[in-house]
């Protein structure tokens, strides 16, 4: 087996070019835009496709260098903060409120459905939780987390098992959450709002034109908000917390949007928030598009048919609680629809899956300025910290 690193250059250069492949197909396809399907999901799953092909034909293992990708979510994150007034996240309070308990019902149901499709399948029931909240709205990074705890219970697998299912949610999560909008939105007759003034990218019904200054001073307040945030963190950190740095820079740049409208009573104008709305969108397309082309679709082979069920019953059951339960309790109405194509983001995916689903669905439809406050809190917060405390009692429980 032939192994064959891609520098991170490079790396960044071909995400580029498959995000242009990912925008051009969505302009050429209505289909495409009609069911909101996530720009970067083109690109970055032709590529990833391209890498399995070279793995099983030519015994060739391709691996991108993607450090880069991390600071993109930072600067995505850092631009929802910026366009993120007092008064949205206010109105918001009650939703938050409601979706995290959601939240919380549904990471418990998730390991339920896990340890009963293990079990069933005369697997540890341990190895459930790999396919429910640790591999799905854990992330990668929790499934990393646990795999030496797992092993030294004895229990062989847990790794590829919790890698492959991250993988497959993934995907799924990237292309169900757009359909799950357009079928409530049609179902139920709803308005969309029609307001082009988005927080992430720009409408499909617009056209822009940007100058530099509206550009450069974007980009300045966006690294600002990086600084900040970085310095948040530490101070966080000291206190024995731990939250993903992204949130510190969500903060970061919540207080500095807020802090020149309230305090100093300068809005930013029109142009600048353009900018922020265009950076961020590309940023965000380019982080998705990068860890999409870094699957190793060729891990799925391992334990395929336990694999294919239970992540066939964790699709359905996404779907089916987000459209009859998360649409219903978030108001039934065309925020609600938003959110909902979120939430189906991240009990499969992550966040970055969730705030894509949302962008696209907008993109489309209108602006949904309570879901961009309400579905990063939740999914940056309170999702990470519920999940680790309900993950260590499944396990104590089972253990």
């Amino acid at each position: 087996m032939d192994i064959i690193t891609v520098k991170g250059f490079v790396s960044f250069t071909l995400a580029i070019i498959l995000l242009f492949i990912g925008k051009h197909a969505t302009i050429k396809s209505e289909l495409l835009r009609k069911y909101s399907i996530p720009e970067p999901v083109i690109g970055g799953f032709l590529c990833a496709a391209v890498v399995a092909l070279l793995y099983y034909l030519f015994k060739i293992e391709v691996h991108f260098d993607l450090e880069v990708r991390d600071i993109l979510l930072l600067y995505f994150f850092a631009g929802i903060g910026l366009n993120a007034d007092f008064k949205s996240l206010i109105s918001g309070g009650k939703p938050l409120l409601v979706l995290t308990g959601l939240a919380v019902t549904y990471i418990i149901l998730q390991n339920v459905l896990g340890i009963s499709v293990a079990t069933a399948f005369g697997l540890d029931p341990l190895l459930g939780l790999m396919s429910g909240s640790i591999s799905l709205i854990g992330g990668v990074g929790t499934t990393v987390a646990w795999a030496p705890i797992y092993e030294e219970m004895g229990i062989s697998g847990a790794s590829e098992i919790g890698i492959a299912s991250n993988t497959i949610g993934l995907i799924l999560a990237c292309l169900m959450g757009g359909p799950i909008a357009n079928y409530l939105i049609k179902r139920h007759q709803l308005t969309p709002s029609n307001d082009s003034h988005l927080e992430i990218g720009i409408s499909h019904k617009e056209h822009i034109k940007l100058d530099h200054f509206s550009v450069l001073h974007a980009w300045l307040l966006l690294n600002v908000s990086l600084i900040i945030g970085y310095l948040i963190d530490m101070a966080i950190a000291q206190t024995g917390l731990q939250l993903p740095l992204f949130v510190s820079c969500l903060i970061a740049g919540i207080c500095i949007g807020n802090f020149k409208a309230m305090v100093l009573k300068r809005k930013t104008n029109e142009g600048t928030q353009q900018g922020l709305s265009l950076i961020s969108d590309i940023c965000l397309g380019m982080f998705l598009t990068m860890a999409l082309m870094g699957l190793q679709l060729w891990q799925l082979q391992s334990a395929i048919a336990y694999l294919s069920s239970v992540m066939l019953l964790q699709a359905l059951s996404s779907v089916l609680f987000t459209v009859f339960i998360v649409y219903r309790f978030m108001g039934k109405d065309y925020e609600a629809a938003v959110i909902s194509s979120g939430f189906g983001g991240i009990t499969l995916g992550s966040t970055a899956t969730a705030i894509v689903n949302m962008t696209a669905v907008t993109q489309q439809y209108g602006a949904a300025h309570r879901a961009f406050i309400v579905v990063p809190l939740v999914c940056g917060f309170f999702i990470d910290l519920a999940n680790a405390l309900i993950i260590n009692w499944f396990v104590g429980f089972h253990g």
